[in-house]
């Protein structure tokens, strides 16, 4: 059984290594009008957004509030300080170099991507210029195509991701977190494809 196991994983290996393959994206780098930091995997993408700063890629960055969760709140009404995604994404720029004058930081709170990028394209209204999206390896396409969806194509994308992501395309099936982020790629890209029908931020892009 072991082997025959085995022999079935290894014999797909090349369809499995293709599935991770088509979400992992990335584009040139040039000028633009700022820095989105997608949230999640802290310190890894601000790390990147910061060398994208310090290197004169854009002049200003933009982190999103992640909504908090009932666990949250639950601990703030008990007197217990906790420490938000987005604070801790703000000392990490900080000590990377970027000053808290370029930080942007929006009032509302988000939920997943679409909400995150419909809040920074609110903010940031990039009619015409191009916005560094920066994000892990396995969410490239779909933060592209949330972007176009969301600006309706007034403003590209320019994708990067972060080196220090430990996703690894060739081996992704064998460790549980990679899985199950491809996995949850795969569910937010047909909810793109469907069109959202598991509705995100309640805004539209151009009104504030």
């Amino acid at each position: 059984m072991l082997a025959g196991a085995a022999l079935l994983v290894f014999g797909y290996a090349p369809l499995l290594r293709g599935i991770a393959a088509f979400l992992v994206v990335e584009d040139f780098l040039e000028p633009a009008s700022a820095i989105v930091v997608l949230g999640g995997q802290v310190p890894f993408r601000e790390m990147e957004a910061a060398r994208l700063y310090r290197a004169g890629w854009a002049h200003r960055v933009v982190t999103i509030r992640p909504s908090q969760q009932q666990e949250q709140r639950a601990l703030q009404k008990l007197g217990v300080a906790v420490q938000g995604g987005w604070e801790l994404s703000h000392a990490v720029l900080i000590r990377l170099g970027v000053p808290s004058s370029a930080i942007i930081l929006p009032r509302e709170e988000a939920e997943g991507t679409l909400e995150e990028l419909q809040i920074a394209a609110q903010t940031l209204q990039p009619n015409g210029t191009p916005v560094i999206l920066v994000t892990s390896k396995y969410h490239g396409r779909r933060v592209r195509l949330t972007w176009r969806y969301v600006t309706g194509g007034r403003s590209r994308a320019i994708v990067r991701l972060t080196p220090q992501d430990p996703f690894d395309p060739e081996r992704w099936w064998r460790e549980r977190r990679s899985a199950l982020s491809v996995v949850r790629e795969y569910l937010g890209l047909l909810n793109y494809y469907a069109g959202f029908p598991i509705p995100g931020h309640k805004g539209s892009y151009g009104k504030t």
